[in-house]
């Protein structure tokens, strides 16, 4: 069969066009992900209130900051400061016995941490401060925010705990390709991994520690993968099982000085 110049032409714009019809229905369709019971109900309203009346959510914590009091003799007290992933972490069935403290607040970025820090972390006096954040920068939970904006939050509470003498752990952010509750966003990834290598390096500048858990838990993807998150943000309690043994080495390396506030 012949088709003219112009019959073809209209023929491979059909078809382009149903190509790129064919690519957007499949870029807009819904990521279906089953949200953790302590995010339904009115989960949602009660962050957005909070953000119009407390942006830091300082009164999460007030009172079990001042029940907790300072640490008894000889108590290695250690806090965990961060979003949800911090919050769902079950310390004490990772780390039976130990002194750690879990300061996670569900949905924070780093520039709600930096507001609390001082209250939920530096009052506390613990030994050691392990600092994971950047995630729900990326997920733009409190509006949009440049690189440059994370990495100065982070620095702040770094520098803020080595200046009261506490030893300083990084945490990199743990791997995502989308954040479910956000799904018009990019891929985070590529801002995920730039971040990681810049913590990792000014950790080394500064001599804080660094945890590690984006390598040891990425898939092919760079995201996570089911078996360690169910939601592809969130880690499961085999994510977490992987996560406890590198935080535990890098507690007890600052423990032993590394990490130590530089003069």
């Amino acid at each position: 069969m012949l088709f003219s110049g112009a019959a073809l032409l209209a023929l491979f714009a059909s078809g382009a066009t149903l190509a790129q019809q064919t690519k957007v229905s499949e870029a807009q369709a819904p990521v279906t992900v089953t949200a953790p019971a302590w995010q339904k109900g009115d989960y949602w309203a009660k962050v957005d209130q909070t953000l119009l009346m407390d942006f830091g959510d300082l009164a999460h914590f007030r009172d079990a900051d001042a029940k907790l009091g300072p640490p008894a003799a000889g108590e290695d007290r250690v806090v965990f400061m961060g979003d949800s992933i911090t919050q769902g972490w079950h310390l004490d069935a990772s780390f039976p016995g130990k002194p750690y403290v879990n300061r996670g607040i569900s949905g924070q970025s780093s520039s709600q941490m930096v507001l609390r820090f001082r209250q939920d972390v530096i009052d506390l006096k613990p030994q050691v401060v392990l600092i994971l954040a950047g995630t729900n920068d990326f997920a733009e939970n409190t509006g949009p925010a440049t690189d440059e904006q994370v990495e100065g939050n982070l620095k702040s509470m770094a520098d803020l705990a080595s200046a009261n003498g506490i030893r300083v752990v990084l945490c990199s952010v743990l791997p995502a390709i989308h954040y479910w509750w956000h799904p018009e966003l990019a891929n985070p990834a590529a801002r995920i991994a730039a971040l990681n290598q810049w913590m990792k390096a000014y950790a080394a500048e500064k001599g804080y520690g660094y945890v590690d858990y984006y390598s040891a838990m990425k898939d092919a993807d760079d995201g996570l993968p089911k078996k360690l998150s169910p939601d592809g943000v969130h880690p499961s309690p085999e994510g977490y099982a992987v996560m406890a043994p590198l935080a535990e080495s890098a507690i007890e390396k600052a423990l032993k000085g590394n990490g130590k506030p530089t003069t």
